[in-house]
């Protein structure tokens, strides 16, 4: 008497392949998020650092008062011509014990109505 063939053997092997496909993806996903918040955090970082600058303070101390501690290690403060000010940090990764070699920059200014 002939059995039918089973499919469940063929559907583990299948989900066994599929898993690491699916984790990268994740993985991915989860370092775009990364990258955009890095982005807006800089930016953000450099606008304070602008007001500062405007009132005499210092932009640095600013800028370092507006990240979080973890993006604070790579941080660069740059005072540029016409009251602007540079801001340049190092790119989170998704595991924060890697070194990353991208770093992100924002230009902020006060605009001056005249």
């Amino acid at each position: 008497m002939l059995r039918p063939r089973s499919d469940s053997g063929q559907a583990s092997v299948e989900l066994v392949a599929v898993v690491p496909l699916v984790l990268l993806a994740a993985a991915i996903a989860w370092q775009l998020v990364l990258t955009g918040h890095a982005l807006w955090l800089c930016a953000n970082a450099a606008r304070a650092a602008a007001r500062a600058d405007a009132v005499g303070l210092s932009p640095k101390r600013a800028a370092r008062s507006a990240l979080p501690k973890g993006l604070e290690r790579g941080l660069s403060v740059e005072r540029r011509a016409q009251g602007r000010v540079r801001v340049e940090i190092r790119l989170p990764l998704l595991l924060s014990s890697w070194n990353s070699p991208i770093r992100v920059v924002a230009v902020a200014s006060l605009g001056h109505r005249g």
